[in-house]
């Protein structure tokens, strides 16, 4: 498949800037899996497609005040700093604005000195490895000088930082948040737990990497960037459980997706300890655990949209997209949400449509109900 058939048209306006003012009240499009149709709800509606013995696993990261802005010592000149990922004691991987100005050697300083850092080394793409000086506490310095690192889509200011976290946020790493979690309140998931729906907590620390876009022609050949992530053992075995019983797993995002699909076996065992994936997940990929998913709007030509097309279909995404254009839903980090159950016989393995009951063009072929009687005995 070419990445250039993931590409729609999206007006700038559509791009949200700023977050609702209550979490819970963007809108929801709701890809109705009993009819086929899709529906216009508002997210707290979410709740109504959750079932008594589901699990919902959710990503428990915390995005880090990654973003710097400081000078150049000896120079003055102005310097952008963008923390990736912890290497070791006060030595991070980052990127450098400008980069030509950051060669190996060269000291940096932010809030007037308050933290100091030097290059010690230029690594792939262009990034830098740090080392940190400070007197105090890192994370206390760098909660006082650092900015939350908002996607370059997004151009406003965000006055509030804990709207660009999400309410269960634990785990300091990321350098961007899972958003789709940042439609949940306390208030709602209290209410979806009192349903008999059980919350399993995962944790993949978000890099920029999800910004980065396809350049390579064919999807196949892109190389995905590389997270971090940890599943314990209490939120193994609720999904594992949950799966045993015959309830579904619904994941939050594409960040917990990916966690969960990375950390099963062969046999559709989740199992718990850390790891690091790489997974790319596109149109003729087998889900092993993922049953449904809550999940933003995805910028054009992503592997975030192919993620989503894997999941129901790349017909039936780019319809809602389109849809969801039409009827003015925000989009991207700060916007509105979907929810979506897996469609199973859409694709061969090849990524090529299941012409036994898709066209070429990823039509279907037969009455829709019919469809999923067909999908109940695979």
């Amino acid at each position: 498949m070419k990445t250039s058939e993931f590409n729609y048209y999206l007006p700038s306006e559509l791009i949200a800037q700023d977050p609702v003012a209550q979490r819970d009240c963007s809108r929801l499009m709701v890809l109705d899996k009993k009819t086929g149709k899709r529906q216009h709800k508002i997210f707290h509606d979410i709740i109504d497609y959750l079932n008594h013995g589901d699990c919902l696993v959710i990503n428990n990261t915390k995005v880090i005040p990654a973003r710097l802005i400081g000078e150049r010592e000896g120079t003055g000149g102005k310097v952008e700093l963008l923390l990736l990922k912890r290497i070791g004691k006060d030595i991070w991987e980052t990127l450098v604005k400008p980069g030509k100005k950051a060669r190996y050697g060269s000291k940096l300083l932010f809030g007037s000195g308050l933290l100091k850092a030097e290059v010690k080394d230029i690594i792939e793409d262009g990034k830098r490895l740090v080392q940190f000086e400070y007197d105090g506490i890192f994370e206390e310095i760098l909660d006082k000088l650092g900015q939350m690192p908002l996607p370059p889509y997004i151009t406003h200011k965000l006055e509030d930082k804990t709207r660009y976290q999400t309410v269960y946020a634990k785990y300091e790493g990321s350098a961007a948040a899972p958003t789709a979690g940042l439609h949940f309140t306390e208030e709602l998931l209290k209410k979806i737990e009192e349903k008999g729906i059980n919350i399993a907590k995962v944790t993949l620390h978000v890099g920029l990497g999800t910004f980065r876009p396809v350049q390579a022609e064919y999807i196949a050949d892109h190389h995905m960037h590389t997270e971090e992530y940890y599943v314990n053992a209490e939120a193994a075995e609720l999904i594992n459980e949950t799966k045993r019983n015959g309830g579904r797993v619904i994941c939050v995002g594409t960040t917990s997706l990916r966690t969960v699909e990375s950390a099963v076996g062969d046999d559709g065992t989740m199992h718990s300890g850390d790891g690091s994936t790489n997974i790319f997940i596109y149109p003729g990929y087998r889900f092993k655990v993922a049953d449904a998913l809550i999940t933003n709007f995805h910028l054009p030509g992503s592997t975030l949209l192919m993620l989503v097309s894997a999941f129901v279909g790349k017909n039936e995404i780019m319809a809602a997209y389109e849809e969801a254009v039409a009827q003015k839903y925000r989009f991207f980090s700060f916007g509105d949400a979907m929810f979506m159950e897996i469609r199973k016989l859409v694709y061969n393995t090849d990524g090529s449509y299941n012409q036994k009951y898709y066209t070429e063009h990823g039509e279907l072929k037969l009455p829709y109900n019919e469809y999923l009687q067909e999908e109940l005995k695979s």
